[in-house]
């Protein structure tokens, strides 16, 4: 598996439009997932400053993360191969 960063621009969105997308990919990964396509959706960075999402999943490939997002109808501006750096826990 690997992780894909999934990078939006929402010029003139309200925070709330922007959780509802977010919402949407969720649902829709969850979707994908339960009917054997795996991808998950592990977490999201919004820049108020740059009206900018950077979200993470994880998944077999670019072209299932790119899926889930159409299918959720997120829009983006591309999904590029990632290295998730964030600490273990336990």
């Amino acid at each position: 598996m690997g992780v894909y960063l999934v990078d939006r621009v929402f010029p003139g969105a309200t925070l709330e439009q922007i959780i509802e997308a977010q919402r949407a990919v969720v649902e829709m990964s969850q979707r994908f997932a339960a009917r054997g396509e795996y991808v998950r959706y592990l977490r999201s960075i919004y820049i108020p400053g740059e009206s900018r999402c950077l979200c993470l999943f994880e998944a077999p490939d670019a072209q299932r993360v790119e899926e889930v997002n159409e299918v959720a109808r997120a829009p983006f501006t591309r999904i590029i191969e990632a290295v998730d750096l964030s600490p273990e826990e336990g």
